[in-house]
């Protein structure tokens, strides 16, 4: 390809292509669409896969809304699908219930909570044993918009200190703690042995998954952004933290894309617009070996399955806007567009008029 020619338009085709992945993470700040893209992807797998169940841990219950739908912790098929389900997790409430029973009081628990991210990591140990359990073919990650997306990727190791400072509390005061525990009438299977095997047992789930998270073949990661400076220096950011992690990325989906086919000029849309043009030219300088899909800003949210579905052809095939700025065919449609707005002026000028007589 000469070094003049225009880059081809990306689109997410390749995910679509990919049949050995298994997981699929959409993730990037809040409000830049994640939960559309994310619900489209997987409406778009649904095409091509036996199976795709998406899962939402972001605690405001987006799916629900995008899907229109109620979603909960276990996985519902999407209306109108044979072969998509969806579920909602909050990370931070979906304990394992006998776990937390476990440890509702004394020593234990204590220990468990002082070790950071310990009750997260717990809860998406169970939410992957579970879903491991389930025989998806791909599982679609709608990520929370925070900063701790990857949080979820450092799990083994904050198992493995909470383990370490566990085992050695435990050679320390082995004997104390299950005096304890017998003084307070608490049997053996509540005591640490219990949670200690809980733990090891999460550690190897989680080991396991983040091996196969580690594998291109197996896991990518699709960052949604839109084209202002924030979003880029977020993505940046989350491109060097995957990249850190050794999660494959290759996808970027630019949203809210103002294109250029606004028939009557509009001061502030141009602008907008010529802002947009600086940081896309940004995206596709740093990220020249992405598939990076544009997608227009729409004037209305894409809610429900139809609107889903209606929007999801953007994602396949590159966005064409619906004038040519320089042809007759764009002064033809301007002077239509003129003609049509007089008309509107002039009956609104009549009616003006009128109520003027009646009062």
């Amino acid at each position: 390809m000469g070094s003049n020619e225009e880059l081809p338009e990306g689109t997410v085709q390749n995910i679509l292509e990919q049949e050995t992945l298994k997981w699929v993470f959409v993730g990037g700040k809040g409000g830049v669409g994640k939960t559309t893209c994310s619900s489209i992807l997987s409406i778009l797998l649904a095409r091509v896969r036996p199976s795709v169940l998406i899962i939402s841990t972001d605690p405001a219950h987006n799916l629900s809304d995008a899907f229109q739908q109620r979603f909960t912790k276990t996985p519902t098929l999407v209306n109108g699908f044979s072969n998509l389900y969806a579920m909602e997790v909050d990370p931070t409430v979906e304990h394992d219930e006998s776990l937390v029973s476990d440890m509702t009081d004394g020593f234990m628990s204590d220990l468990a909570n002082s070790i950071p991210g310990i009750d997260e990591a717990m809860s998406f140990a169970e939410m992957l044993k579970l879903v491991q359990t389930m025989d998806y073919s791909v599982i679609v990650f709608d990520t929370a918009p925070t900063g701790h997306t990857l949080r979820l990727l450092q799990f083994p190791s904050t198992l493995e200190k909470g383990l370490a400072k566990m085992m050695s509390l435990k050679n320390k005061f082995g004997g104390l703690i299950s005096q304890m525990t017998r003084m307070f009438g608490v049997g053996d299977e509540f005591g640490e042995d219990a949670i200690l095997g809980k733990m090891e047992g999460m550690k190897d789930v989680i080991e396991q998954v983040n091996r196969q998270f580690k594998d291109p073949d197996l896991t990518t990661f699709i960052c949604v952004c839109i084209p202002e400076f924030l979003s880029l220096y977020e993505t940046e950011r989350l491109v060097q933290e995957l990249t850190k992690f050794e999660i494959d990325t290759h996808n970027i989906i630019i949203n809210q894309v103002i294109f250029d086919e606004e028939v009557i000029e509009s001061k502030l849309l141009r602008s907008r617009m010529n802002m947009q043009q600086k940081y896309l030219d940004q995206f596709y300088m740093l990220y020249d070996d992405f598939n990076i899909t544009k997608l227009p800003l729409l004037p209305q949210e894409v809610c429900g399955v139809e609107a889903l579905q209606a929007f999801s052809h953007h994602f396949v095939s590159p966005y064409q806007p619906s004038i040519v700025r320089g042809t007759v065919e764009e002064l033809e449609l301007r002077v239509s567009t003129l003609k049509e707005q007089l008309k509107d002026a002039e009956s609104e000028l009549e009616r003006l008029k009128k109520g003027k007589q009646k009062v």
